[in-house]
C-alpha cells in the first residue's frame, strides 16, 4: 500500500489580521509518531516567530527515499538517527545541523482494556490481528519486531500481523477495528484526541534498540529564515515543554 501523506497548513493571524512581510513557510517532513506533538509546536512556533509551517507526515523511510529523489522539505523531523546522518553524508543535509530531539517510547495499545496482560498479552488466544508499523521503513515497527524476537514470540505471531506504512495507519488499523491491539508510540495514546481511551502496556526499553529521534536542516531549506528558526525552535522550552508532556524523553 503505497504511503499516504496528509498535509496541514498552519496560518498565522495576527492582532492587526495581516502576517508580517518578513514571515517566510518551511516545508517540514515529520515522522507519523511525532505528529500529536507537532500540532501543538507548529501552532507555538508561528504564534511565536509569525512563519508558518507546511506539514506532511509518513514513516521516516518513505520520507527519506523522498528526499533522495528531490522532495522539496526543508527540514526533515525523523523518528530515528540513521536517516538524517545517511542525509548529511550524502549532502542532502545541512552539515552540523542534525541533533536528537526526544527519545521515543514504545507502547502495546488496545481500546479493550481487558485484552492487556503485559508482555503476556502477546500469548493470548484472543488476539486474532496485531498491528506493526512497516519494520523496514518506520523505526518504531523496528522496535516493534525486536520486542517481540526478545520475547520469542515473533514467529508464532507471524500470521497475525497487520502491517502499516507508518504509526498512524497502524494506529489506523486498530481504532478501526482491523485489530485487536497494536506497537504505537506512546505520544499517540496521550494525544487529548483519543480522550482517555483504551489502555496500554509500556515496554520495557531493554526489549528493543532505542529510539532516538533526530532532525536536521535540509539542504534546500539552508537559506530559508523559518527552517533555520524551526530548528532553533525545537530546542528551545517552549517546544521541549510539550514534547515531554507527550511522553518522550528529553535529551
Amino acid at each position: 500500500m503505497k504511503q499516504r501523506i496528509f498535509a496541514w497548513c498552519f496560518l498565522v493571524i495576527t492582532c492587526t489580521g495581516v502576517t508580517p512581510a518578513w514571515a517566510e513557510q518551511v516545508l517540514v517532513a515529520v515522522a507519523a509518531n511525532f505528529v500529536p506533538p507537532f500540532r501543538e509546536i507548529a501552532l507555538e512556533f508561528e504564534q511565536t516567530t509569525g512563519h508558518s509551517i507546511k506539514v506532511a507526515a509518513g514513516s521516516t523511510g518513505n520520507f527519506y527515499s523522498q528526499i533522495k529523489n528531490g522532495a522539496p522539505f526543508d527540514v526533515f523531523v525523523s523518528a530515528d538517527t540513521e536517516r538524517p546522518k545517511r542525509l548529511e553524508e550524502d549532502g542532502l543535509g545541512v552539515k552540523d545541523s542534525r541533533f536528537t530531539y526526544a527519545v521515543g517510547r514504545l507502547v502495546l495499545w488496545s481500546p479493550d482494556p481487558s485484552l492487556l496482560k503485559g508482555a503476556d498479552t502477546l500469548t493470548s488466544a484472543r488476539i486474532t490481528h496485531l498491528a506493526i508499523a512497516n519494520p523496514k521503513t518506520a523505526p518504531y515497527g523496528a522496535a516493534a519486531m525486536q520486542t517481540m524476537q526478545k520475547l520469542g514470540v515473533w514467529e508464532k505471531l507471524q500470521p497475525r500481523i497487520v502491517t502499516g506504512e507508518n504509526l498512524g495507519q497502524t494506529m489506523g488499523f486498530i481504532e478501526s477495528g482491523n485489530a485487536e491491539l497494536g506497537f504505537i508510540a506512546l505520544s499517540q495514546v496521550l494525544d487529548p484526541k483519543l480522550n482517555g481511551k483504551g489502555a496500554r502496556w509500556d515496554v520495557p526499553t531493554e526489549l528493543h534498540e532505542p529510539i532516538k529521534q533526530d532532525m536536521i536542516l535540509l539542504t534546500k531549506g539552508k537559506d530559508n529564515p523559518a527552517a533555520r528558526a524551526l530548528m532553533e525552535f525545537m530546542g528551545g522550552p517552549q517546544a521541549q515543554a510539550v514534547i515531554g508532556r507527550y511522553g518522550y524523553e528529553l535529551k
